[in-house]
């Protein structure tokens, strides 16, 4: 496998000829910084990840990367992690614990034969760095060692988070290094949806990962309170040589007995997919973050859900459905900035995003059929009555889950909330979602910014008896201009 790494590195890809999983899509985004006026600006290229491939004896292999201070590491992974998983290693005779040790394995080789690929250029850096002395930095010959210096610092920087979802034999592993996240979202029998968060982020607020740290002697505490090292959250990470190699050397780390950044992955798994239907869903640190700055942390897990179960009901392309809700979450970030309003701080900018949707047994969404013909109706949303109307048409507009009480405009779909809908003095809904397939209309979505359904201090709307909210806007001229009976339901 030499070669093959010799290839990656010179943007030549084995994995082209490996055939793609038809029942995933991807949606990516790159990382954004908004100017005062609201107009955002790309700070860096694309330095997200990812891969989704079919192998052979239904094995399918999928990864999320977040790369940082270049996409090097990002893209290495994703090449020889495929090379590791999809060359015959995994066998139908193997165990759960024998693909979790093919996991563990995998990931460590990557880690090895990415420092292998930089040992020369880092070997030239250490040369050269030892060359530079006091006395001569003023040189001629110094100021071309210097350049020098500096493009190989760009070459070897860099690292990268990951997590894998590997399917075999109808089994779902997850091997996680870093702060991405995964989803499994199963609809029960009763029309439900019930999200399943599968591992934890590995960073400095995880206290396992504390625990480790602080059992190599370093000061959990001071850790905490710092939030990152080294540039970064995560306490796990692929490459990044600085932190690895050169940790005595930084503060928050340097009493650190042995190496304390690693890159061997939490594993999870296998957790059986017989009889599920649902969807799986990888997603980058970036796409989490920006929708937790804009909504706060507290219902993020649902409201993606939420989002992506509303966009399999109205499009037949999964890579339509990613790239629509990673446009959603990028419109949200955005419109929480430029409001003002209390998270307006936290958006001020947001990282790369990618999501990787993968179907488990999921009905696509047929455009023929419409809700009263079989149609799936997701996810959350604020049925609309005007008395005055004599229309028996239910006009609805959606809504996305609120978050500390932030009610925010959603995709233009119609259900309710399971039992746990919202009642007078609570904020958040359950972690399930059911879905309707009553007969009502949606109207089109807004742009995201919460405008019509923003709070008024004591005076913002509660739910009633039946969990459901108040319009906030008169729609009289509208149903004035709407005209005639529309008693059959038709627009």
């Amino acid at each position: 496998r030499i070669m093959i790494y010799s290839n990656v590195l010179h943007h030549q890809s084995w994995t082209d000829d490996l055939p793609l999983c038809q029942m995933c899509g991807v949606g990516t985004a790159p990382n954004c910084v908004y100017g005062p006026d609201g107009k955002g600006t790309q700070s860096h290229p694309n330095e997200d990840g990812h891969l989704r491939f079919r192998g052979e004896d239904g094995c399918f292999l999928y990864g999320v990367f977040n790369g940082y201070d270049g996409s090097r590491v990002a893209n290495f992974a994703s090449q020889c992690l495929t090379a590791e998983l999809l060359l015959e290693q995994i066998k139908s005779s193997h165990t759960d614990a024998d693909v979790r040790r093919i996991l563990i394995q995998a990931f460590d080789a990557v880690e090895k034969s990415y420092f292998e690929t930089i040992g020369d250029a880092l070997a030239e850096k250490t040369h050269l760095s030892n060359y530079l002395s006091p006395h001569n930095e003023l040189s001629s010959q110094s100021q071309k060692v210097q350049e020098r210096l500096k493009e190989l610092e760009q070459e070897v920087s860099g690292g990268a988070t990951a997590v894998v979802a590997l399917i075999f034999s109808n089994k779902l592993y997850v091997a996680n290094v870093g702060s991405n996240r995964v989803l499994l979202c199963k609809s029960t029998s009763d029309g439900q949806n019930q999200v399943l968060q599968i591992g934890r982020p590995q960073n400095t607020d995880n206290e396992e990962e504390l625990q480790r740290l602080a059992a190599l002697g370093l000061d959990s505490a001071r850790i905490r309170q710092a939030g990152q090292i080294a540039g970064q959250s995560s306490t796990r990470r692929l490459g990044d040589y600085r932190v690895k190699f050169n940790y005595s050397e930084i503060d928050l780390l340097s009493a650190a007995k042995s190496r304390p950044i690693i890159a061997e992955p939490e594993i999870h798994g296998g957790h059986s997919l017989d009889n599920i239907t649902g969807f799986l869903l990888l997603m980058s640190e970036g796409l989490m973050n920006a929708l937790e700055s804009a909504h706060g942390p507290e219902q993020a897990n649902q409201e993606i859900v939420a989002m992506v179960a509303a966009e399999l009901a109205q499009q037949s392309s999964l890579e339509a459905v990613a790239q629509s809700v990673v446009e959603r979450v990028k419109r949200l970030h955005h419109d929480v900035f430029v409001s003002g309003r209390q998270r307006a701080p936290y958006c001020s900018r947001h990282e790369d995003m990618t999501l990787l949707i993968r179907t488990l047994n999921y009905p696509q969404n047929d455009s023929a059929l419409t809700p009263t013909q079989g149609g799936r109706i997701y996810p959350v949303s604020v049925p609309y009555s005007n008395s005055q109307s004599t229309s028996k048409t239910s006009v609805t507009l959606s809504l996305v889950m609120p978050s500390q009480g932030t009610l925010t405009n959603g995709t233009n779909t119609a259900s309710t909330l399971e039992e746990g809908t919202p009642t007078p003095g609570t904020q958040s809904p359950t972690a399930t979602l059911q879905s309707t397939n009553t007969q009502t209309q949606s109207s089109s979505s807004s742009s995201g910014d919460g405008s019509l359904f923003r709070q008024r201090g004591s005076q913002a709307a509660q739910p009633d008896e039946t969990g459901r909210v108040p319009p906030y806007v008169d729609f009289t001229q509208f149903y004035q201009l709407w005209g005639g009976d529309h008693s059959d339901g038709t627009h």
